[in-house]
């Protein structure tokens, strides 16, 4: 197999271009440092990421910023804090804020110069857009999958 067989790369988003843990970690800890110093991040992210997968399997079709909120609020359940509706509006807006790899963009960049590049994600488009300019410069524009529905969490973003 060689490189220059294919036409287009695909990429998974968050945990492969956008660094998930580290944003997750700083939306997490204001929270969770003063009442929690105990929990490891590795322990935190383990329960966030059990709590999230049942949150997922339970409600297939919700967008991810809302599974992000009821894990948040199950998250500060499981740990004796006091949940706390607008700290879970804030988590589930984090991803805007999470940060991008530091090769990301000029991998993406100069990757673009020799492929067609397709974003796949499950984040829904309001939640992704925050990401978007990490991921792109000036001269790249992502386009948003054709028939998909707005608020679809499953899509594919591409370089156009």
């Amino acid at each position: 197999m060689k490189l220059d067989d294919f036409a287009a790369l695909t990429f998974d988003c968050y945990g492969t271009l956008i660094d998930w843990e580290s944003g997750m970690l700083a939306a997490l800890r204001p929270s969770f440092a003063q009442r929690r110093s105990d929990l490891s991040d590795e322990a935190l992210l383990e329960a966030h990421g059990r709590i999230e997968h049942d949150v997922e399997t339970a409600h297939p079709k919700m967008l991810y910023s809302e599974i992000l909120r009821r894990t948040y609020l199950a998250l500060a359940k499981e740990s004796g804090i006091v949940p706390d509706e607008a700290a879970a509006a804030a988590y589930a807006a984090s991803i805007r804020d999470w940060p991008a790899f530091s090769d990301t963009a000029a991998s993406l960049q100069y990757l673009k110069r020799h492929y067609k590049l397709v974003i796949l994600s499950n984040v829904d488009r309001a939640s992704f857009r925050g990401s978007l300019p990490k991921l792109a410069s000036s001269s790249m524009r992502f386009s948003p999958p054709r028939k998909s529905a707005p608020t679809s969490r499953t899509g594919a973003i591409s370089t156009t």
